[in-house]
């Protein structure tokens, strides 16, 4: 259950920051295009139009071109979400491949910021979700990032919304990676699709293989 209430809380909070890391084509119709960014409500977009970071420059057929923050993107109608935004450096291995616990989770050690982490996959999340204890535990200076307003089942409470240097899994290494920072207590960090859209996913019984975008 706590897993589902942080979903909601991240879907709200990444469409109310306009953080365009995320952005998928999901139908045309004539110039306009049908735009998904951040996992937010699909919404027609004209050319020359912004919606939450992202402005469509052109349509053409089932293909769209987007830019955010001077990076421009091409969008086939269908395709996964791709991570559009101010350019980031990645480094280490092109592959992670991961095997499923017992429950059927994928539950890996990593690193953010090059502090040790336990992780768990989570492609409902739209961010990478941690908790202000883990986030003490690695010295993070959430506190420096935005407030922003969060309902939990126990009341209204603050979190954070911050971007981590790094995030490790295995041998590969992304930067700049959008985060959420809340203060219930949490046994792992949520590893969402500001990091998982960097790669190209496919599961094959218990195996999950992270494969980089270019």
């Amino acid at each position: 259950m706590l897993t589902h209430l942080l979903h909601a809380l991240v879907l709200a909070l990444a469409a109310g920051a306009s953080l365009a890391q995320s952005v998928a084509l999901s139908g045309v119709a004539g110039s306009r295009a049908l735009l998904t960014v951040d996992g937010t409500a699909p919404k027609f977009v004209s050319t020359g139009q912004t919606h939450q970071g992202a402005k469509l420059l052109s349509v053409q057929g089932e293909t769209a071109v987007v830019e955010v923050d001077g990076q421009r993107q091409t969008l086939r109608v269908g395709d996964a979400p791709v991570s559009v935004g101010k350019p980031v450096g990645e480094a280490g291995a092109q592959r992670i491949v991961l095997t499923a616990d017992s429950q059927g989770h994928f539950m890996p050690p990593g690193q953010i910021n090059g502090r040790a982490v336990r992780f768990m996959v989570d492609t409902g999340a739209t961010l990478v979700i941690l908790s202000e204890s883990d986030a003490k535990r690695i010295n993070l200076k959430y506190e420096q990032g935005q407030k922003v307003r969060v309902n939990t089942a126990n009341g209204g409470a603050v979190g954070y919304q911050v971007k981590l240097d790094s995030v490790k899994v295995g041998d590969a290494q992304v930067y700049a990676v959008p985060a959420i920072v809340l203060p219930q207590a949490m046994p792992y960090v949520l590893l969402g699709n500001s990091f998982l859209t960097r790669f190209q996913m496919q599961r094959q019984n218990d195996q999950l293989t992270l494969e980089r975008r270019f």
